[in-house]
């Protein structure tokens, strides 16, 4: 597995050589800069490939969720603080997850866990050349890592944080963006109809204008996705 880069935003020095410690100790991650103030992680994002950010609030000129507000790339976020007032908001950023300061190896250990495991659907069999073979994923459920096979996949309905993937004999939850997941699956079989749903289009029984069906089951189709939804299955 590559190495996944970070950037430390923190401008308090030891908290951010804790940061910089816990970051070496685990093989799976590179540190690529430790900054100040946004200013200069800005600079830095804009030179480099970066995979995680950990961002602590209380930063000079802007917090670091602000911050974190006017990015515009797909990294994953990690906040690191000494406030736990801020929690909500920081998730509603799509943030992994939220540290309080002072940080313990164990929890630092399970965010970035949580970056793996996101990162994982990823990783299902994209190394094969048979275009034959069933494509499939790996997703964390309960702590382990479950095989789905993408046609057996009806539809992906999002749970904000998680999504709950609806296959043909089970159901489930993982944690993981529908947008992140939208982007591993084969293209030529789902489709976004929704901003809650992805839908197998070998599955889709029946549609409307309003919604689509599988078997039994009923699936809204949102106002912005109508159009690109009704071309796709009249072909």
């Amino acid at each position: 597995m590559q190495k996944l880069n970070c950037l430390i935003l923190e401008d308090e020095r030891l908290a951010a050589d804790v940061l910089r410690d816990y970051v070496n100790d685990i093989p799976g991650l590179n540190l690529s800069a430790v900054c100040k103030d946004a200013v200069e992680a800005t600079e830095i994002l804009r030179q480099q490939q970066i995979d995680i950010l950990f961002v602590d609030i209380h930063l000079p000129k802007i917090n670091g969720i602000d911050f974190v507000k006017t990015l515009k790339g797909n990294y994953q976020v990690i906040f690191t603080t000494a406030y736990h007032q801020y929690a909500v908001e920081g998730f509603n950023v799509n943030a992994v997850d939220y540290l309080l300061k002072p940080i313990e190896f164990s929890r630092f250990l399970e965010a970035v866990n949580r970056v793996f495991d996101r990162m994982k659907p990823a990783t299902g069999n994209e190394h094969t050349n048979n275009p034959n073979e069933r494509k499939y994923h790996f997703f964390n459920v309960d702590k382990k890592q479950v095989k789905v096979y993408e046609d057996e996949i009806l539809f992906v309905e999002s749970l904000k944080d998680y999504v709950k993937i609806h296959a043909n004999n089970q159901k489930l939850v993982t944690k993981f963006q529908i947008g992140e997941l939208e982007n591993n699956l084969d293209k030529n079989s789902f489709i976004r109809v929704h901003k809650s749903f992805i839908v197998n289009t070998e599955k889709i029984t029946a549609f409307s204008a309003m919604e689509l069906e599988i078997g039994e089951i009923r699936i809204p189709i949102g106002r912005s996705y109508k159009e690109s939804v009704e071309e796709r299955l009249k072909k």
